[in-house]
Protein backbone atom coordinates (compact mmCIF):
# COMPACT_ATOMS: atom_id res chain seq x y z
CA UNK A 1 0.00 0.00 0.00
CA UNK A 2 1.14 3.27 -0.65
CA UNK A 3 2.22 4.97 2.47
CA UNK A 4 3.25 2.31 4.42
CA UNK A 5 5.10 1.28 6.83
CA UNK A 6 5.62 4.92 7.88
CA UNK A 7 6.45 6.92 11.05
CA UNK A 8 4.15 10.23 11.70
CA UNK A 9 5.46 12.83 14.02
CA UNK A 10 4.06 16.31 15.57
CA UNK A 11 6.08 17.54 18.48
CA UNK A 12 5.80 15.02 21.51
CA UNK A 13 2.76 12.97 20.00
CA UNK A 14 3.94 10.35 17.09
CA UNK A 15 2.39 7.21 15.09
CA UNK A 16 4.79 3.99 14.48
CA UNK A 17 4.09 0.51 13.36
CA UNK A 18 3.52 -1.97 16.20
CA UNK A 19 6.98 -4.05 16.71
CA UNK A 20 6.49 -7.81 18.33
CA UNK A 21 9.03 -6.13 20.58
CA UNK A 22 6.13 -4.09 22.01
CA UNK A 23 4.63 -6.95 23.79
CA UNK A 24 5.38 -6.35 27.04
CA UNK A 25 4.20 -2.72 26.97
CA UNK A 26 1.01 -3.24 25.24
CA UNK A 27 0.18 -5.85 27.91
CA UNK A 28 0.78 -3.55 30.72
CA UNK A 29 -0.87 -0.33 29.82
CA UNK A 30 -4.02 -3.04 28.36
CA UNK A 31 -4.12 -4.38 32.24
CA UNK A 32 -3.61 -1.21 34.04
CA UNK A 33 -6.32 0.70 31.99
CA UNK A 34 -8.85 -2.63 31.61
CA UNK A 35 -11.84 -0.68 33.43
CA UNK A 36 -11.54 2.22 31.87
CA UNK A 37 -11.25 1.10 28.50
CA UNK A 38 -13.68 -2.21 28.98
CA UNK A 39 -16.86 -0.26 27.77
CA UNK A 40 -15.81 0.76 24.85
CA UNK A 41 -13.87 -2.33 23.56
CA UNK A 42 -15.74 -4.18 21.54
CA UNK A 43 -16.29 -7.66 22.50
CA UNK A 44 -14.58 -10.23 19.76
CA UNK A 45 -13.12 -13.45 20.76
CA UNK A 46 -10.19 -12.49 18.10
CA UNK A 47 -9.39 -9.32 19.94
CA UNK A 48 -6.64 -10.05 22.86
CA UNK A 49 -7.97 -10.23 26.43
CA UNK A 50 -7.16 -7.53 28.95
CA UNK A 51 -5.16 -9.81 31.03
CA UNK A 52 -4.03 -12.36 28.48
CA UNK A 53 -0.23 -13.61 27.84
CA UNK A 54 1.84 -12.08 25.44
CA UNK A 55 0.74 -14.82 22.54
CA UNK A 56 -2.58 -13.00 21.32
CA UNK A 57 -0.66 -9.46 21.09
CA UNK A 58 1.99 -10.89 18.64
CA UNK A 59 -1.31 -12.57 16.79
CA UNK A 60 -2.79 -9.23 16.36
CA UNK A 61 0.58 -7.75 14.70
CA UNK A 62 0.62 -10.54 12.47
CA UNK A 63 -3.23 -9.85 11.60
CA UNK A 64 -2.55 -6.42 11.84
CA UNK A 65 0.53 -6.38 9.21
CA UNK A 66 -0.99 -8.98 6.89
CA UNK A 67 -3.75 -6.18 6.88
CA UNK A 68 -1.47 -3.63 6.13
CA UNK A 69 -0.01 -5.50 3.25
CA UNK A 70 -2.87 -6.07 1.59
CA UNK A 71 -4.15 -2.87 1.70
CA UNK A 72 -7.05 -3.01 4.26
CA UNK A 73 -5.63 -1.38 7.35
CA UNK A 74 -2.93 1.16 8.99
CA UNK A 75 -2.22 -0.12 12.11
CA UNK A 76 0.09 2.51 14.31
CA UNK A 77 1.42 2.91 18.08
CA UNK A 78 0.44 5.73 19.42
CA UNK A 79 3.61 7.54 21.41
CA UNK A 80 3.81 10.49 23.83
CA UNK A 81 7.60 11.61 24.52
CA UNK A 82 8.77 8.53 22.43
CA UNK A 83 6.76 6.47 24.64
CA UNK A 84 4.10 3.66 24.05
CA UNK A 85 0.91 5.24 24.89
CA UNK A 86 -1.81 3.84 22.52
CA UNK A 87 -3.13 2.49 19.58
CA UNK A 88 -4.89 4.07 16.58
CA UNK A 89 -5.87 2.25 13.76
CA UNK A 90 -7.06 3.08 10.31
CA UNK A 91 -9.23 -0.02 9.77
CA UNK A 92 -11.60 -1.64 7.17
CA UNK A 93 -10.51 -0.18 4.14
CA UNK A 94 -12.46 -0.33 0.95
CA UNK A 95 -10.92 0.68 -2.03
CA UNK A 96 -12.73 0.78 -6.15
CA UNK A 97 -15.35 3.61 -6.03
CA UNK A 98 -15.31 4.04 -2.16
CA UNK A 99 -11.80 5.04 -1.19
CA UNK A 100 -13.29 4.58 2.90
CA UNK A 101 -12.12 3.57 6.00
CA UNK A 102 -12.86 3.69 9.91
CA UNK A 103 -10.75 5.05 12.36
CA UNK A 104 -10.38 3.61 15.99
CA UNK A 105 -7.99 4.23 18.49
CA UNK A 106 -7.46 4.27 22.67
CA UNK A 107 -4.99 5.76 25.37
CA UNK A 108 -3.56 5.74 28.28
CA UNK A 109 -5.33 7.05 30.65
CA UNK A 110 -2.45 8.97 32.39
CA UNK A 111 -1.60 11.19 29.03
CA UNK A 112 -5.44 11.69 28.21
CA UNK A 113 -6.39 14.95 28.07
CA UNK A 114 -3.07 16.46 26.81
CA UNK A 115 -4.21 16.52 22.94
CA UNK A 116 -2.66 13.39 22.50
CA UNK A 117 -5.11 11.37 20.44
CA UNK A 118 -6.76 14.68 18.84
CA UNK A 119 -2.98 15.32 16.90
CA UNK A 120 -2.47 12.11 16.25
CA UNK A 121 -5.91 11.63 14.43
CA UNK A 122 -5.43 14.69 12.85
CA UNK A 123 -1.65 13.24 11.58
CA UNK A 124 -3.61 9.99 10.27
CA UNK A 125 -6.06 11.95 8.36
CA UNK A 126 -3.63 14.00 6.81
CA UNK A 127 -1.71 10.87 5.87
CA UNK A 128 -4.74 8.46 4.73
CA UNK A 129 -5.87 11.52 2.85
CA UNK A 130 -3.29 13.32 1.02
CA UNK A 131 -0.73 10.23 0.86
CA UNK A 132 -2.83 6.95 0.66
CA UNK A 133 -5.58 8.21 -1.40
CA UNK A 134 -8.66 7.51 1.26
CA UNK A 135 -11.36 9.78 0.27
CA UNK A 136 -14.09 9.54 3.06
CA UNK A 137 -13.10 8.02 6.78
CA UNK A 138 -15.71 7.52 9.92
CA UNK A 139 -15.29 7.42 13.76
CA UNK A 140 -18.07 5.46 14.68
CA UNK A 141 -18.43 6.16 18.76
CA UNK A 142 -20.72 5.10 21.24
CA UNK A 143 -22.98 8.01 22.64
CA UNK A 144 -22.37 7.67 26.32
CA UNK A 145 -18.06 8.04 24.73
CA UNK A 146 -17.86 11.68 25.85
CA UNK A 147 -14.16 11.64 25.98
CA UNK A 148 -13.79 10.42 22.23
CA UNK A 149 -16.91 12.10 20.96
CA UNK A 150 -15.16 15.26 22.12
CA UNK A 151 -12.05 14.07 19.93
CA UNK A 152 -13.60 13.90 16.51
CA UNK A 153 -15.88 16.55 17.50
CA UNK A 154 -12.57 19.04 18.21
CA UNK A 155 -11.32 17.95 14.75
CA UNK A 156 -14.38 18.66 12.86
CA UNK A 157 -15.87 15.23 12.24
CA UNK A 158 -19.46 15.41 10.72
CA UNK A 159 -22.30 13.69 12.92
CA UNK A 160 -24.20 11.19 10.71
CA UNK A 161 -26.45 9.82 12.88
CA UNK A 162 -26.79 6.22 14.75
CA UNK A 163 -25.75 3.17 13.29
CA UNK A 164 -28.54 1.10 15.48
CA UNK A 165 -26.87 -1.77 17.62
CA UNK A 166 -23.84 -1.61 15.35
CA UNK A 167 -21.06 -3.27 17.70
CA UNK A 168 -20.93 -5.74 19.97
CA UNK A 169 -19.69 -4.43 23.48
CA UNK A 170 -19.35 -4.98 26.65
CA UNK A 171 -21.92 -7.89 26.46
CA UNK A 172 -24.48 -6.05 23.96
CA UNK A 173 -25.20 -4.82 21.04
CA UNK A 174 -24.75 -0.83 21.41
CA UNK A 175 -25.61 1.65 19.35
CA UNK A 176 -23.54 4.04 18.03
CA UNK A 177 -22.90 7.77 16.18
CA UNK A 178 -21.48 7.39 13.55
CA UNK A 179 -18.87 10.84 12.84
CA UNK A 180 -17.16 11.43 9.41
CA UNK A 181 -14.52 13.88 7.22
CA UNK A 182 -13.96 13.57 3.89
CA UNK A 183 -10.80 15.01 1.98
CA UNK A 184 -13.01 17.66 0.65
CA UNK A 185 -13.79 19.21 4.62
CA UNK A 186 -9.81 19.76 5.37
CA UNK A 187 -8.15 21.00 1.76
CA UNK A 188 -5.50 22.95 3.92
CA UNK A 189 -4.91 19.61 5.99
CA UNK A 190 -6.48 18.45 9.21
CA UNK A 191 -2.88 19.15 11.13
CA UNK A 192 -2.46 22.31 10.23
CA UNK A 193 -5.98 23.06 10.97
CA UNK A 194 -6.01 21.36 14.18
CA UNK A 195 -2.58 23.20 15.66
CA UNK A 196 -4.21 26.54 14.25
CA UNK A 197 -7.02 25.84 16.93
CA UNK A 198 -5.05 25.17 19.64
CA UNK A 199 -2.34 27.63 19.39
CA UNK A 200 -5.60 30.09 18.89
CA UNK A 201 -7.12 28.37 22.29
CA UNK A 202 -3.71 28.10 23.73
CA UNK A 203 -1.47 31.27 23.05
CA UNK A 204 1.74 31.50 24.13
CA UNK A 205 2.80 33.69 26.93
CA UNK A 206 5.68 35.63 26.14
Amino acid sequence: MRGWPVTLTEGSVGLRPLRHRDAATWRELRVRNADWLRPWEPTNPETPLFRSGLGPYLSMVHTMRREARQGLALPWVVTYDDRFAGQLTIGAIVWGSARSAQIGYWIDRQVAGRGVIPTAVALAVDHCFFTVGLHRLEANIRPENTASRRVVEKLGFREEGIRRRHLHIDGAWRDHICYALTVEDVPGGLRARWLAERRQAFPRRT
